[in-house]
């Protein structure tokens, strides 16, 4: 987040509304992701279900690796399906799979050492799908779960899939990487729809787990789209999986360099450094009203941001609510400030101060919805809250009072991916209870530059 010069500069054409929310279109059922029921259910390798058996070199026969073999044996099961159908291109399995110890002694792969190697990855010139069981894999497992271990290996052999379907090799990094996270998606509907015989995932906590991997391993803030070897923030990382997830391969073929140009909020970074603002400067409190009141144009008196008790709230650590009788968002600075605060080495933080001003922005966004005739409880609620405050997202793409930083919507996906989002909550704190849902709600928002999208819509 930055309150004076612009830092960043998106490829999103974005422009404003200033419309009442409202419209006609079809809306979006809250109790469902994508079309398929809100589950909570465990993920990963089904109960009983007995190992594929596919040979891995070097492998140790320990859990890790089987988990891996058996989810590579599950995703090429699906691509023997697809591959054809969508592509009219038959499925080649893999040559080789290979396992490592990135903390043991290293051997070569793809004319690359793995003494190090904290990674997964394909090579095209051997068609070989290797991983790091020693660090990477264990490390998605026990912080996130296996439906992240799932993710990383169908991506990998999402970039098998391009080799197979001629996708030059001089194709910039960028296009290559969020095929390759479509691909992955589409793979997760297949099993979120019950039809692998070995995997399951529910789409509300599983989904959530492969959401917070891309998450992880997002480029970090100040890389360009077009580097070399550039991946995605988590937000652009996010979009493509859900493309993928919501329409299908067919989807992920279309990703190339123009589309990604199109959507891509990873854009290039000037000279002044990005500070982490605290919402307890009252320039920035100033800022901050500014900016909503320049993105939504109420009729009545807008409202006033103030410390405070909560009203009206019954979520547990909700930090800022709407009083819709005293037309007040009360705040709870010292919280905020800690949210808004990154980790730093060897200190516990929060996430980084644009979770914090959405949070805020996202209660602001009641006051507009009031207006607009709108109940502001319960999930439909959540979810244009969610919308409005993407909306708000793309008002400060370019300057104004605040204007985005690099890393700053990673900061969104990453507060929506709490147990008690605020961003994707009613006027009561109740959240929306799926991740997925909460991101899809939010750049719907933020891609269209509309707010009347988010009452068409979620209504």
């Amino acid at each position: 987040m930055k309150r004076w010069t612009i830092l960043v500069s998106l490829s999103l054409c974005l422009v404003g509304c200033a419309a009442t929310v409202g419209g006609v279109a079809q809306p979006v059922d809250p109790t469902r992701v994508a079309g398929l029921e809100i589950t909570d259910g465990p993920s990963g390798l089904k109960p009983g279900v007995l190992d594929a058996g596919l040979p891995v070199d070097g492998g140790d026969g320990g859990e890790i690796d089987r988990l891996a073999a058996n989810a590579v044996a599950d995703v090429q099961r699906y691509w023997r399906e697809h591959l054809p159908a969508t592509f009219d291109r038959e499925f080649r399995p893999l040559a080789t799979l290979v396992s490592y110890d990135s903390a043991g002694r290293g051997r070569e792969i793809c004319g690359a050492s793995t003494a190090g190697l904290v990674n997964a990855f394909y090579c095209s010139g051997q068609d070989v799908v290797a991983w790091d069981r020693g660090e990477l894999l264990p490390m998605l497992n026990d912080s996130i779960g296996p439906a992240a271990v799932m993710a990383v290996l169908a991506h990998e052999i999402g970039h098998a899939v391009q080799f197979r379907l001629g996708l030059p090799a001089a194709s910039p990094s960028i296009v290559k990487e969020q095929q390759a996270d479509c691909y992955t998606g589409a793979y997760f509907r297949w099993v979120a729809e019950g039809r692998s015989p070995m995997f399951q995932v529910s789409t509300g906590r599983g989904l959530n787990e492969v959401l917070t991997a891309l998450f992880q391993i997002r480029d970090s803030a100040g890389v360009a789209f077009d580097d070399d070897g550039a991946h995605g923030n988590a937000f652009d990382r996010v979009s493509a999986f859900q493309f993928g997830f919501t329409d299908g391969p067919a989807r992920c073929a279309k990703i190339d360099e123009r589309e990604i140009e199109g959507r891509c909020t990873q854009g290039g970074v000037g000279t002044a450094s990005a500070e982490n603002v605290r919402l307890d400067d009252r320039q920035a409190l100033a800022d901050l009203t500014t900016s909503l009141r320049q993105a939504f144009r109420l009729a009545a008196t807008p409202p006033t941001l103030t410390t405070g008790a909560a009203c009206g709230v019954t979520a547990e650590d909700a930090l800022a609510s709407y009083c819709s009788e005293s037309n007040q968002i009360n705040l709870d600075l010292d919280g905020l400030v800690r949210i808004g605060t990154p980790p730093r080495r060897g200190r516990q933080g929060g996430i980084g101060d644009f979770a914090a001003f959405a949070e805020v922005a996202s209660r602001y966004t009641l006051a507009v919805q009031q207006e607009g005739g709108f109940q502001l409880d319960g999930p439909v609620a959540a979810q244009r809250t969610a919308c409005l405050t993407g909306f708000w997202a793309s008002t400060i793409v370019d300057g104004g009072a605040l204007t985005l930083s690099p890393g700053d919507l990673d900061e969104a996906i990453a507060e929506m991916l709490t147990r008690n989002s605020l961003i994707a909550a009613d006027v009561r704190g109740r959240t929306l209870p799926a991740g997925f849902a909460r991101v899809a709600a939010f750049r719907d928002g933020f891609s269209s530059g509309s707010q009347k999208t988010c009452g068409d819509k979620y209504r």
